[in-house]
């Protein structure tokens, strides 16, 4: 396949320069992931939410219902797109169908930015619906950011990439997981999305200190926080986004305010799902005590209001 002649100007030095010059996406707030258990609450009311993510494949569709229902949403909240199957770090050709659709929806939608992950999810036409590891070597970077690049020109605007939680690690890798995101985010001009508990949950299943790995991360690249459940096993820890977001996460995102400032963040919830005054419940945990105490209000800023509206909200629901 001749990927260059889908691009109108594909050198690697013109592909950077056009995304380094990127503006960097907006503070939104504070969010939660779209869930179709929520549909019907969202519509009957307006609650106190600043923005939503949306699994970009949910809605890849020509039509249907949930296409329908995003429309709705989207005329009333900021959405920003999260896809789980772009395999940005595979050595399959790029699959410039997912692409089309992904802009397509990306046309219809307007989100203020479209993430995924640094990862491979198939290979050989299969996708296994998993976000797998990748080697962390120089060999790995220049690939991943050839393919950022790609990607980048195509959708025409820079993507925003998020680290994987990872239970194996490769014997031939050379960086560490944080040192290959600061290049990568350098090189390709693509932003990060820092998420807190694939960092504490990568940080304990490989033994290394997780604020090693924030204060890796340059500053002034990160648009977005996840913040997430997991399964300790003991041994091990599961990312499983099925609980509600555990002390040590909430702590690790205190020290994640400090470095990072203003930084819109969302809490994901794919399985155990609860009722959405629930989430809302545990949404405010962000303004814990512990955060005034360590000085980290400033760096909430004006969303404070927000977060007390979910509390009240979540009281008189």
């Amino acid at each position: 396949m001749n990927v260059a002649s889908r691009l109108p100007d594909s050198s690697a030095a013109a592909l950077a320069d056009r995304q380094k010059d990127a503006v960097k996406p907006p503070f939104l707030g504070f969010g939660l992931g779209l869930r179709h258990q929520h549909y019907d609450e969202i519509l009957a009311g307006n609650p106190p939410i600043d923005w939503f993510e949306v699994i970009s494949e949910n809605y890849m569709l020509p039509g249907g219902q949930p296409l329908r229902v995003l429309d709705q949403i989207r005329e009333r909240y900021p959405v920003v797109m999260h896809g789980v199957s772009l395999s940005i770090a595979s050595t399959a050709p790029p699959n410039f169908d997912y692409l089309q659709a992904l802009k397509d929806l990306a046309r219809r939608v307007e989100p203020k930015w479209v993430s995924d992950h640094l990862c491979w999810t198939g290979v050989h036409g299969k996708n296994l619906h998993d976000l797998l590891p990748i080697p962390y070597t120089e060999e790995a970077l220049d690939h991943v950011v050839s393919r950022v690049q790609l990607v980048q020109d195509f959708l025409g605007r820079a993507i925003v990439l998020e680290n994987v939680s990872t239970y194996v690690q490769f014997n031939n890798s050379e960086m560490t997981e944080w040192e290959f995101l600061a290049e990568l985010s350098r090189r390709s001009g693509c932003w990060l999305l820092f998420d807190v508990n694939n960092v504490y949950v990568s940080a304990f299943n490989h033994g290394y200190d997780p604020h090693t790995f924030l204060n890796g991360i340059p500053r002034d690249r990160v648009v977005q926080f996840h913040m997430a459940g997991h399964s300790h096993m003991g041994t091990h820890i599961i990312d499983t986004h099925d609980h509600p977001v555990c002390e040590d996460v909430w702590d690790l995102y205190v020290a994640a305010l400090k470095r990072f400032g203003r930084v819109s963040t969302m809490i994901e919830r794919d399985d155990n799902i609860p009722p959405l005054a629930e989430l809302l419940v545990e949404d405010p945990l962000l303004l814990r005590t512990p955060i005034v105490r360590d000085g980290a209000r400033a760096a909430v800023g004006a969303a404070e209001a927000t977060w007390r509206a979910f509390a009240e909200a979540a009281k008189g629901g």
